[in-house]
């Protein structure tokens, strides 16, 4: 059904995402994203409404059960329909304690810990603060956005470089800058 007729009916409709690895899924299934240079969700709404009108028909927004609010608030304001559907939960890996404790006891203090979102940031930082030894000070935590920084700021973890864009290659690039900034 999805190749002989809906794939076509839903590519009339635009697919907005937020960055270029949801935007390669979308892809792979037959859409044409829109918006995958956003990389956040304040920008992916400001990129939402520049292209659709108030009182238009709802957006579909597949979600996590931990989104923020910050795309539902921006085209809510602007009256631009959204429609929320979670379909995802987050949830901590049963065997994060043992792999980190693992890690830190085989391959030593790692030069950096990156965090990908808040979750992680939720889930991780817990443990990685319940390993023996005073350390966190050695490690230069790094952040895959301003989001995921704000979150790593609120839990008191210094952020030593966020990726100027949600890039494997922008990413890489702040971490060398932040570890040849220290002199590491």
């Amino acid at each position: 059904a999805w190749s002989k007729s809906l794939k076509q009916r839903w590519n009339t409709k635009p697919a907005y995402v937020v960055g270029k690895a949801t935007a390669s899924l979308v892809e792979e299934i037959g859409l044409s994203p829109q918006g995958e240079k956003s990389g956040n969700a304040e920008k992916l709404a400001e990129y939402i409404c520049s292209r659709e009108k108030p009182n238009s028909s709802a957006l579909l927004f597949p979600c996590g059960a931990l989104k923020r609010e910050v795309l539902p608030t921006v085209l809510r304001e602007k009256g631009i329909p959204l429609e929320g559907l979670t379909v995802y939960q987050t949830a901590q890996h049963t065997d994060l304690q043992e792999s980190l404790s693992s890690y830190f006891s085989q391959q030593g203090i790692p030069a950096s810990v990156v965090f990908f979102s808040p979750s992680g940031v939720k889930f991780c930082l817990q443990h990685i603060q319940k390993l023996p030894g005073d350390f966190i000070n050695n490690i230069k935590f790094a952040a895959i956005g301003p989001t995921t920084a704000e979150a790593m700021e609120a839990a008191g973890i210094p952020v030593s470089c966020t990726a100027e864009s949600p890039t494997p290659q922008d990413l890489a690039a702040g971490i060398q800058k932040a570890l040849h900034v220290q002199n590491c």
